[in-house]
Formats: C-alpha cells, structure tokens, sequence
C-alpha cells in the first residue's frame, strides 16, 4: 500500500493510478466509502448542474458562514492549487489537514483481497468528505462533478440537492439532449428530500424524476421567485419562497447576468433547510455582499479591464455575452482564448464571435485540449474575418497570449480571458507572478 508523505506525491500517484480518468458510477466508490465507515451528521447540500454550480456553492458557504455556521465546501477542478477544492470555515485546507484522510482513503481501497480501483476525482472527493465528517461541521456543501446521478458525489445521500441549470455539455457521457442531461442531473435528488431546481425551463425529464421518487421538488417560478426591486431595479431585488419573503436584498458580489439566478435558488435550498440551520435576513444580505469566486465574471482592478470567467460550453459563453454588453462602450476587446476539444467551440463562439475584436487564441498544456490553430478554423468558419480593426494570432500558451493581448491593449480597451479552467489558470498564476 503506497503511503506518501506529502500531498503533491499523493496527487501525481493518483493521476495515472487508474486506468482511465473518468469511469462513470458508484459501485467502487460505494465498496470503499463502506470500508471507511464514513459517517456524516453535518446538513449536506449537494449541487449539481451544468453551470452556476460553484458560484451557488460559494454563496451558500458564505451565507452559511456570515450566520455563524462550521462550513465545509467541496468544488472541482480548482484554478491553481488542489487545495481549493477543499474548503474549511472559508479557508483552503492545508495539506498537514488533508494528508491523514488521503491515507485512510488508501487504507480503505486496500483492505479488500482485490483492492478496489479509484479515479483521481474519486479518491480526492471522499478524502475530502472523510476530512469534513471529521471536523464537527453544522454543513457540507457537495459540488457534483459530472452529471450527478453516476457522480462520485452521489454516493452521500444529501439533505438538500440543488440542480442550478441544464444544459447540452459532456455529450459524451450525459446524451446529447436537455431532456438526457436532465435526468442524469436529477439523479442528486432523493424521496421526501428538498430538490431545488434554479433552471427557468427545467426539462420534463427533471421534474418528472423528482416526482416519480418523492422528492419535496421546488421550482423556479412556481415555489420560489425573484425580481428586481420596484423603483430599486438597479440597487435591489426581492425574493420569494415558499412561506418567506426577503425584500430589498443587495445585488450578489459575484457580477454577471445569472447571479440572480442562482441566488435564487441558494436562497431556495436555505429555505428548505431552514429548521434545522436557520439564517437572518442580515446574515443573507451579508453573505451575499460578502461572497467571492474567482474565475467567475471576475472584473480585476486597474486598466485596461480584465475579466476572467471560464465559460467553456454555449449556455455560459451566451451568458458571459449578455455580462460583456452590460459593461458599457470599450473601444476594442482582446480575448485570449483556449478550450478543450471535446467542447461545442462553434456554439461558444456562436455568442462571442461578434464581442470581440482581437482574438488571441491558445494552446493549452493537457491532450485533451484544442490546438489554437483548430480554434482559428472554428473561428474563421463563424465568419469572423481579420482586418483593420480585427485580427486572429496563435499562440504555444495561455501567459504567451495574455502578453500580447496587453502589449496591445489601451487604458480604453477590455481583455477577456476564457474558456477552460487551464485558460484562466494560466493567466492568473502569470498575473501573480507580475504583482510579487
């Protein structure tokens, strides 16, 4: 039985210990998760859905915390450091905190005669729930990373489960229809159990789940609502539920055209949950003042304006479309540019292809991922056409076209950086390196 002394030998044994790195279902982790006997007494919210999961998840921890709440939260992939996917009362866990669960993960996947074979995700997800079941906490926050029915999350029964949009992604392992996606991601909903579904077309498929198990099913729009403040609409929004209402609440920190969206359904799931962890109007506004995720519509400081947001399928990049125009005139917008090659990169580009000016367009460092050259084909098929005011180049790298795009960029323009997390992660581990 390999035991390794730190946390970064444990996670480079883990990217080539299983065969293949995603292997769809629950009966390893279910063999494994019994031979740890893992027991949870923490309020578990599980969110699933194709995008909205992590700023849902970061307004429910913050929330969660700002009532004075132990809160752990469990997203995936991280940015720049493993670390983030784990997070204890609002702070990444160490690694000294997260080495004794890896190793009593390990302990549990050898204890059979047969050792049972774990993904990288699927390791790392019960180490991390193993270290939350092990710090007394009153919430554990459960993002799904794939689909949700076949998900390793999926092997804890949640107490509340949230599914925050559906939409056509991963069409290789979760159909290439809403009606498909959706049944896959109602699979996080359990009988007599809140379910709380943020889409505003949810597909019948979900709905027609959560009442075939007898899930407790709240829908947008029919048990919740949200809208804007009247005579408030650009400062407020009021939100409604079951049996609360909350007026005059204060726009989330995180920016972009859905946030309300999935407020919304966040508010929901604390509503759901409200017997058993209570929160205060204040403590709602508070957190949602207070929350942060970055990579998500994130507008740094300074000019010219850079936003990081790693939209990497049509539903997110129509989003991040709407958030471009509502920021108002820029004289050009740069956008540096890198996805995998299994996304739907003509229907990303469907929504962005007329936002930007100059694209610069990158490789990326994984072999899952899209030449720049392949995205400049996808491009150039959109019809965007270089010239006088438009230009397309290619770069080896994410901090290579970041370069360019701010050697280019005036005080007037706007650089957006996105499409996969490795896009992102890229420039942002460069703009560290610039502000040390």
């Amino acid at each position: 039985m390999p035991i390794f002394s730190s946390l970064p030998e444990w996670l480079s044994h883990l990217e080539t210990a299983h065969p293949v790195g995603i292997d769809m279902g629950l009966t390893r982790i279910t063999r494994v998760k019994e031979a740890l006997g893992l027991r949870i007494d923490a309020v578990v919210f599980t969110v699933g859905g194709t995008n909205g999961k992590g700023s849902t998840c970061a307004m429910l921890e913050r929330i969660l915390l700002e009532a004075g709440y132990k809160v752990g939260c469990h997203t995936s992939p991280h940015l720049l450091t493993f670390n983030e996917r784990a997070r204890i009362n609002g702070e990444m866990a160490t690694d000294a905190q997260l080495l004794p669960h890896f190793e009593a993960v390990e302990r549990a996947r050898t204890s059979f005669a047969d050792p049972v074979s774990l993904t990288y995700f699927e390791f790392t997800t019960l180490a991390i729930i193993h270290a939350f079941a092990a710090a007394g906490l009153d919430a554990m926050i459960l993002e799904v990373g794939l689909g949700g029915r076949l998900d390793a999350v999926n092997v804890i029964d949640p107490d509340c489960a949230i599914v925050t949009s559906v939409d056509i992604d991963h069409k290789q392992y979760l159909g290439d229809t809403r009606e498909a996606i959706g049944f896959e991601k109602a699979g996080i909903f359990r009988p007599h159990v809140p379910a709380i579904c943020g889409d505003p077309m949810p597909p019948k498929s979900l709905v027609e789940h959560a009442e075939e198990i007898g899930a407790d099913l709240w829908l947008v729009g029919r048990d919740f609502h949200h809208q804007a403040a009247k005579g408030q609409e650009r400062q407020q929004w009021d939100w409604a539920g079951r049996d609360r209402k909350l007026n005059g609440l204060g726009y989330p920190a995180l920016r972009g055209a859905n946030q309300l969206l999935n407020a919304s359904a966040a508010l929901a799931a604390l509503q759901a949950m409200r017997p058993r962890l209570p929160v205060s109007a204040q403590e709602v506004r508070n957190g949602l003042a207070f929350v942060e995720l970055p990579g998500r519509f994130q507008v740094m400081p300074g000019r010219p304006t850079v936003i990081l947001d790693v939209a990497h399928n049509p539903h997110a990049a129509a989003t991040l479309g709407q958030s471009l125009d509502n920021m108002g005139f820029f004289r050009y917008t740069y956008a540096v540019f890198g996805a995998m090659a299994d996304k739907d990169i003509a229907g990303i580009l469907r929504h962005l292809s007329d936002k930007v000016d100059h694209w610069c367009l990158c490789d990326l460092p994984t072999p899952r991922a899209a030449t720049a050259a392949d995205l400049q084909g996808q491009l150039e098929q959109a019809g965007f056409q270089a010239g006088p005011d438009s230009s397309v180049t290619c770069f080896a790298g994410p901090e290579a076209a970041y370069r360019d795009a701010l050697k280019r960029a005036t005080e007037n323009d706007r650089i957006l950086v996105f499409g996969s997390f490795y896009t992102v992660a890229g420039v942002m581990a460069y703009r560290a390196t610039q502000a040390n």
